[in-house]
């Protein structure tokens, strides 16, 4: 059974990224791109790479074996990619209990606020249209691998106004893909006091934006942690809640 788990989950990870189809898909592209994450696919529901999206299969993996409690979010979905990995994951499981959350604005980023947040000074993200995914086009993408239901649920607007807000108890895995220190810090401020032990974090833009480091760093150093940060790959990293 967990053999054929991690093959169902590997296949969708080749599909969600195009890995599996990117001579024919994107032409242009070097393999190595795809498989650290680099490039911004045209067609595929992530742009994480094959990397992350590995790390993804075997965090869910660690988790859901484990039985830590909590249901799975990701705070920045773009596409929905690799929250569509984490329903297929629960599928694949047969765990009736748990949700995906799907938290973003739909609209892209925000402008920064570098007034109240300083290390986004001179980070503007908020024009890139190619950030800007509709909640329709992601759940239409969910509805694609058949994964479409009412465990998936959505949280549409900014971090500041949802997160905090939504009917979370408990999460096994978050995982944080905001770019910037606000989104970062919102996120976490929100989300990781509700990480069971155990329950792994994950963050995409370590590597990528300083300002996303800095706001790691920030929040560590505030609140005590300790936890060793495990690198995935160029920009990727994560760590495990202690027990």
């Amino acid at each position: 059974m967990t053999d054929l788990r991690h093959r169902y989950l590997d296949l969708l990870a080749g599909c969600l990224s195009r890995d599996l189809f990117l001579d024919q898909d994107e032409p242009g592209v070097e393999s190595g791109d795809r498989l650290e994450g680099r490039d911004w696919p045209a067609t595929a529901e992530t742009m994480i790479g094959r990397k992350r999206l590995d790390n993804l299969i075997a965090c869910l993996t660690t988790v859901l074996d484990d039985g830590i409690p909590g249901d799975v979010i990701e705070t920045g979905v773009w596409r929905g990619g690799s929250t569509i990995l984490m329903r297929a994951a629960l599928a694949a499981w047969e765990d009736q209990n748990r949700s995906v959350w799907v938290a973003d604005s739909f609209m892209g980023l925000p402008p920064p606020d570098p007034a109240s947040y300083p290390a986004d000074s001179g980070v503007d993200l908020s024009g890139i249209e190619a950030l800007a995914v509709s909640r329709a086009e992601v759940a239409s993408n969910f509805e694609r691998y058949a994964l479409l239901d009412d465990r998936v649920r959505f949280l549409e607007g900014w971090f500041a106004d949802t997160l905090r807000a939504a009917p979370i108890t408990d999460l096994a895995l978050i995982r944080l893909d905001g770019d910037l220190y606000q989104s970062t810090w919102e996120a976490f401020d929100a989300l990781y006091p509700k990480l069971s032990p155990g329950g792994i974090l994950i963050v995409d833009d370590y590597g990528a934006f300083e300002p996303c480091r800095r706001a790691v760093h920030d929040y560590r150093e505030q609140h005590g942690i300790h936890e060793e940060i495990m690198a995935i790959d160029w920009t990727g990293v994560w760590w495990r809640r202690d027990r």
